[in-house]
């Protein structure tokens, strides 16, 4: 069998058309070293003369559901929260029961009139208070309520889980494995007062627990608020609350004149009431805003 090889003089022009080939798909390949194409610069908002219209950006927009009845809010708590059952129920646990006081209540503004003031004018059927700490405020208008002859539901929403450091001004809550015994305390208190069957906690922290209303159609006549102290915090605060402020309720707050944050809570409620077209009255530390 005999081979038969091209002529020498074929071979060039095979060389010159793989060099070709080569070098056409080197040269349309990407480079992994050239420059990012730039992407759309993204729609940058411009401060303009409405101020009402950019500030919208930062309200809370969320779509509530229709009111439940106030008869239905306590068994509605219990569903959705605790599996249908009092958190009250065979407490306290063991392992915290020597480590709880019979009582102990602590609060900034707890004993105030505005809460007198405003239960007689409201007559609520749901409160809803928005920082808890120990639940003296939560407590006192249960003791409100009770004397006025009222059938109120009181929800209080916290964490329970103070603040860094708060221990080191009450000691007296004591800890374990990390986790404070800011819940149970208030749990204490409440069956101290006796309270369990108006009185339920909300141990989330104060954005998801309003959010969480909002969607189940759990709507206040009356509504403090008293947890963060920062603008950021007081801002969200008031914006959801009055999302599930029933129409004629009455929110409220303290520390209207606290330094805290450069008067953050001031700043916060000032700042809603002009963008809602709301009046602001004052009833010692604490801020009043009635939606009638």
């Amino acid at each position: 069998m005999t081979l038969t090889l091209p002529k020498p003089q074929n071979y060039a022009v095979y060389v010159i058309l793989l060099l070709l080939s080569y070098a056409l798909g080197y040269l349309s390949a990407p480079s992994s070293g050239s420059p990012p194409q730039p992407l759309p610069s993204p729609e940058i908002l411009k401060v303009g003369d409405n101020l009402n219209t950019q500030l919208d950006n930062f309200r809370v927009k969320t779509r509530c559901a229709k009111p439940l009845p106030p008869q239905l809010v306590h068994q509605t708590i219990l569903d959705r929260v605790f599996n249908s059952t009092s958190p009250y129920e065979n407490f306290p646990p063991a392992y915290v029961s020597g480590l709880l006081r019979e009582k102990k209540f602590k609060g900034w503004g707890s004993y105030g009139e505005v809460f007198e003031h405003l239960i007689q004018k409201v007559k609520p059927k749901v409160i809803i208070e928005v920082g808890t700490f120990l639940g003296a405020s939560a407590l006192h208008m249960a003791e409100l309520t009770r004397k006025l002859g009222l059938d109120s539901q009181i929800l209080c929403i916290d964490d329970f889980r103070g603040w860094p450091g708060f221990r080191d001004r009450f000691g007296y809550v004591n800890m374990v494995n990390s986790d404070v015994l800011l819940l149970y305390q208030f749990m204490q208190n409440v069956i101290h007062k006796n309270a369990t069957g108006s009185v339920l906690p909300l141990p989330f922290s104060s954005g998801s627990a309003l959010e969480k209303l909002c969607e189940w159609g759990v709507f206040g006549d009356l509504i403090e608020i008293d947890a963060g102290h920062d603008f950021n915090s007081a801002w969200a605060d008031i914006n959801r609350a009055y999302q599930i402020l029933r129409p004629g309720g009455i929110v409220f707050g303290h520390d209207y004149f606290t330094a805290a944050d450069n008067r953050g809570v001031r700043r916060a409620v000032n700042l809603f009431a002009q963008m809602n077209g709301l009046k602001i009255h004052t009833d010692g530390q604490h801020w009043v805003i009635d939606s009638a």
